[in-house]
């Protein structure tokens, strides 16, 4: 049961996700705010399901606080893809810089090979796939701490009102943060593989 719930609490992430790179690549209308304003409850949904399932259930396919862990952090990014979201109507952004959309695409990346080690994750002897999924998600780290490192370094080249500033660095680190909720999960998982191996 826990497993499918993570399933789809991935899945929600994956849409939010391309939600936010789709609007990277047009601009922020009212229907992608009501399907963020969605998915943020779809989330929380999820994630309640998973709490409430641990509560009842006496026998843990793995440890309950692994359980929660992943709960939580996958709950987490969801929330933080949906705020920038719709934080970019609160900030008045309109035009979007490089590094946001570069952002956005190396997140949809990240929810997919998240999702790939969720489903991976049942299967508990599939160690050595787990692990390469893994070396693989920790690659597009590297790949989201570069745009992140250009963007902060770009932000404070002197090129943008202080307002402008503030702005656009908060959405920057909302979309780090789910990045790193999203290795923070797929590290959760190797480690619990390998303590079940």
């Amino acid at each position: 049961m826990f497993f499918t719930y993570f399933q789809d609490s991935a899945e929600i992430c994956q849409k939010t996700a391309r939600l936010y790179d789709e609007i990277m690549h047009n601009s922020l209308t009212d229907e992608y705010k009501e399907k963020a304003l969605k998915y943020k409850k779809k989330g929380k949904l999820s994630y309640k399901a998973i709490l409430k399932q641990l509560n009842k259930s006496f026998i843990t396919p793995i440890e309950r606080e692994d359980i929660q862990i992943i709960a939580v952090q996958l709950n987490k990014i969801n929330k933080k893809i949906a705020k920038a979201c719709l934080n970019l109507e609160v900030y008045r952004l309109s035009t979007y810089t490089q590094e946001m959309k570069e952002q956005a695409l190396t997140l949809v990346q990240a929810t997919e090979k998240l999702g790939e080690i969720i489903k991976k994750f049942k299967k508990v002897s599939d160690v050595e796939k787990i692990t390469k999924l893994n070396i693989e998600m920790k690659e597009i780290e590297a790949q989201g701490d570069e745009i992140h490192r250009r963007a902060m370094r770009n932000l404070f080249s002197g090129s943008y009102e202080a307002l402008e500033v503030i702005k656009l660095r908060d959405i920057y680190k909302e979309i780090e943060n789910a990045f790193d909720a999203c290795f923070y999960v797929t590290d959760t998982i190797l480690n619990v593989v390998l303590k079940q191996s």
